[in-house]
């Protein structure tokens, strides 16, 4: 069937109406953005002025060692948010209680916690000679606990026959986390993990806050830095130019995420397939693991036994 099972297959009227919807919709954001681009250019925002000093080199490389700032502190706190996240949802899938119960209690507060906050604070109390690792320290902490949630509920959704089976092969709830539980939940979860790192990105502009000399902080600078012309700040030149280079790295990010996903979608496909087993077959080859019997040798040794 080529149809949806989920809804029914649009017939011409509604096909006509979708297109009708489609055209009236593109006409409307186009508007809207002209409107925008007029507005701006009303204001005076398009003024030589306010755009020549991008063209300079010192202007230039401000921007590169801003970019390779905020991307050291992106890759720093992406890797410790990732492995705190693994340490948090191991603990919340802890057999034991008060593992099982700390881990929930540092999730819980840490998600809560308003980041900005958090970074303050950390700034002030702690890190207040280098607000880097102010900023780092907090985008891990927030963003751990995030991912701590992601880990946790990939893996629950998992279906328990996989781990049952696996138990009743005698593994261990290591072996199982490891070889049968996280691979397929990786799959499923990536999208939303890519999606928090995305956000971690961002977040690092938070880092002009603490004096950080991160993207952000240099846009502020160099807008504050640049004499108005005509009466108009450079702050919606600097917002246009800044937010391209963000939107352009959360692109790049999440294009990385989308090859990921292709590349595992094809190692799949061109993996044998797996041998059919039944659960009755599982438990009846554990049962004769653990009794020390050879499954293939009780039909062997029948007729000589009669």
């Amino acid at each position: 069937m080529s149809g949806s099972v989920l809804y029914d297959v649009p017939g011409p009227r509604a096909r006509a109406r979708n297109r009708v919807y489609g055209v009236v919709s593109t006409v409307a954001i186009v508007g809207l953005l002209a409107f925008v681009v007029y507005r701006l250019d009303d204001t005076g925002q398009f003024q030589a002025g306010l755009w020549d000093d991008y063209e300079y080199a010192d202007t230039q490389q401000r921007i590169v060692d801003g970019l390779l700032t905020t991307l050291k502190t992106f890759a720093i706190a992406a890797v410790l948010s990732l492995l705190l996240g693994t340490v948090l949802a191991t603990a919340r899938l802890s057999d034991h209680k008060p593992v099982r119960w700390a881990a929930t209690v540092a999730v819980e507060f840490f998600r809560a916690m308003p980041l900005l906050i958090m970074i303050f604070l950390l700034y002030a109390a702690v890190f207040t000679s280098d607000p880097m690792w102010a900023l780092v320290i907090g985008l891990t902490l927030y963003n751990g606990s995030v991912q701590a949630e992601i880990f946790r509920s990939g893996i629950n959704a998992v279906p328990k026959g996989q781990s049952e089976a696996a138990y009743a092969i005698g593994l261990r709830k290591t072996q199982v986390m490891t070889n049968v539980l996280v691979p397929q939940a990786v799959r499923s979860m990536l999208p939303s993990i890519i999606s928090q790192l995305v956000v971690t990105l961002k977040d690092t502009s938070l880092g002009f806050i603490i004096l950080y000399e991160e993207l952000l902080f240099v846009g502020k600078a160099f807008a504050q830095q640049t004499p108005p012309v005509n009466g108009v700040y450079a702050f919606i030149p600097m917002v246009i130019v800044f937010g391209s280079i963000y939107i352009l790295l959360c692109l790049a990010l999440s294009s990385v995420a989308t090859w990921v996903e292709r590349r595992t979608k094809r190692s799949r496909k061109g993996s044998p397939p797996p041998m059919p087993a039944t659960s009755a077959t599982v438990m009846t080859d554990a049962a004769h693991g653990a009794a020390g019997v050879d499954p293939g040798a009780s039909g062997a040794g029948t007729p000589d036994n009669q």
